[in-house]
């Protein structure tokens, strides 16, 4: 384990301890705690890029979609609990 120090105002100091006070724990297990939820959000958001762009090139190379409007009627009934025949793709009209 390395030490790394970081320089907080006064004033999220004070407001961190408070945090941790509350949350039970100490102010730096609450800052270690903030860094690892922060990284792990950063993590999944470039996860869901890399998903999004594969699935983008994956539109563009075929040219084929769902329109947005036949989706959501789909998602809605999924949710709802029907069982409903999932929307084919067809070709982008431009």
């Amino acid at each position: 384990m390395s030490t790394t120090t970081i320089r907080l105002p006064e004033d999220l100091k004070a407001r961190v301890a408070a945090a941790a006070k509350r949350s039970g724990t100490t102010a730096h297990a609450f800052i270690i705690e903030a860094i690892v939820e922060k990284t792990e959000q950063d993590n999944l958001r470039a996860d869901f890029d890399v998903v999004a762009e594969d699935r983008y090139a994956g539109i563009v190379a075929s040219g084929k979609t769902i329109p947005w409007e036949e989706m959501r009627g789909y998602l809605q009934d999924r949710l709802a609990g029907k069982v409903v025949k999932r929307p084919t793709a067809r070709k982008l009209a431009r």
